[in-house]
């Protein structure tokens, strides 16, 4: 399992993580001040959009020109709504939120991105409305629930999709939260697979309480009732309820252990003077070309071990050994996707830098949604597959590989 802990991040301009950041908090900031903008437009007339009214509040009349509105360094494009017909001696509409000339505040940056970060909290998302707007803002507190729920909406109808693309290799994780008011950790139960074009895909986002086979049970057999058809090959780390589902539902599927996990049950069980070596050592195993000599490492390994005195050590390298080397049985160009769950942890890369934002969500549903869209957000920039849709697609066909390399029937 990931135990996900804050992170203190140092932002430079050419961090992967501030770019990161700042990507997400500007299409944030653009989402939300959209949005902020079309309220403002539903609290003024009194009634939301396709409702219907009168002239006795006017009615909207499309958008105007696009604007570039400057949001500290950053730049975001809105199309500010219009009203039309007012009632005769009211005050023609001027937006209280777009700034007459082009920018923002740096204090108004920041709220719109703790809006969009963090807006997920009830508790969070009314003041950070009232400091936007002024504490004599008409936007109701139903309006700014009704905002926050398009989220929830969001994800419930993607969890609810009809699922028709096919899916070779998939990786499995269970990412604990620490949100909410329960005594026990939320933990969210993360599958991710690899389409037959070679991209990656969140399948499954649920939440539970633990890593149980129940609970990953009750996932898998949602997606397959969905139309997932059983992955070739399943990623996962050393927990025993995946592997216990996974026979269940779709026992046909191959394991694949996580070699990182695996390598960090080794070093649990040495000296610390013995860390430096053993990794090394570990990661010349699971290079190894060939399962035949991935097994003549591992027994090199193993001797290593014992001449030192670390026979727990070398247990634990042979414990459940086969399932570390179903790799071998697929492409080579594949292999540095299926060693390891690390498909799993770069998704999460981003949201365990706002792991502190998820444990002060009351309602671990909450944190949910929010996990839900920075991840959809992220997905698009994931890494394809090596080889791209022609190898995979031979992969899916069942064509057969032995220590990576495609094995052709011999024709007479």
């Amino acid at each position: 399992m990931a135990k996900y802990h804050a992170l203190r991040v140092v932002e430079t301009a050419s961090s992967p993580v501030a770019d990161t950041l700042e990507s997400l908090a500007r299409e944030g900031a653009r989402k939300m001040l959209q949005a902020a903008l079309e309220v403002e437009i539903d609290e003024r007339l009194g009634r939301p959009r396709h409702s219907p009214g009168g002239r006795e509040t006017g009615y909207r009349n499309g958008h105007g020109r696009p604007r570039e509105i400057g949001i500290g360094t950053w730049s975001v494009e809105v199309r500010p709504p219009r009203v039309s017909d007012l009632p005769a001696g009211s005050e023609p509409f001027a937006s209280k939120i777009l700034p007459r000339r082009r920018y923002l505040s740096r204090d108004t940056q920041r709220l719109f991105a703790r809006l969009y970060l963090e807006g997920l909290s009830s508790g969070d998302f009314e003041p950070a409305f009232r400091a936007l707007m002024g504490e004599r803002a008409t936007l109701s507190a139903s309006t700014m629930l009704r905002l926050r729920a398009d989220w929830q909406a969001e994800y419930e109808a993607w969890r609810r999709r009809p699922i028709s693309a096919r899916y070779a290799y998939c990786w499995a994780d269970g990412v604990y939260l620490g949100a909410g008011l329960e005594d026990e950790s939320s933990c969210l139960l993360v599958i991710v697979g690899a389409r037959e074009d070679g991209r990656k895909e969140t399948l499954g986002l649920e939440l539970g309480y633990r890593e149980s086979a129940l609970s990953w049970s009750d996932e898998l057999r949602d997606l397959r009732e969905r139309g997932l058809v059983a992955p070739l090959v399943a990623v996962g780390d050393g927990a025993l309820g995946l592997w216990a589902a996974l026979d269940e539902v779709f026992p046909e599927t191959r394991h694949q252990r996580c070699w990182n996990h695996r390598a960090l049950n080794v070093l649990d069980r040495l000296p610390k003077r013995l860390w430096a070596e053993s990794r090394r050592k570990l990661a010349e195993v699971w290079s190894a070309p060939t399962r035949a000599g991935c097994e003549v490492r591992r027994d090199e390994l193993a001797f290593w071990f014992h001449e030192r005195g670390q026979d727990q050590a070398a247990e634990t390298l042979y414990r459940d050994w086969d399932d570390f080397t179903t790799f071998y049985d697929f492409p080579a160009e594949h292999w540095v996707h299926l060693r390891t769950s690390n498909p799993i942890e770069s998704v999460f890369a981003g949201v365990r830098l706002r792991t502190n934002v998820a444990k002060r969500a009351r309602v671990r549903e909450n944190a949910l949604y929010l996990v839900f869209k920075i991840v959809e957000r992220l997905s698009t920039n994931w890494r394809t597959l090596n080889g791209g849709a022609n190898l995979m697609g031979l992969v899916v066909a069942g064509e057969r590989f032995v220590d990576g390399l495609l094995v052709r029937p011999k024709t007479a």
